[in-house]
């Protein structure tokens, strides 16, 4: 949910300091900005992932060979 917020603020931003009277400039910034977000959540969600899935609560290491 934090991640959407910063989504947001980073898009309202650069949309009313930089583009506001430029329609299709906006547009493209804003779709890039979504794509950089997009490519961040799904590189760290993917290890967040792994790490969480080869962790065994019942030792303090994580699996190994997994």
């Amino acid at each position: 949910m934090l991640y959407v917020l910063a989504l947001v603020a980073v898009v309202v931003g650069v949309d009313v300091l930089f583009f506001r009277h430029h329609f299709w400039e906006r547009l493209l910034v804003n779709v890039g900005i979504v794509l950089v977000f997009a490519a961040f959540y799904l590189r760290f969600q993917k290890v967040h992932e792994r790490s969480r899935r080869n962790y065994n609560p019942k030792s303090r290491t994580p699996i190994q060979g997994r």
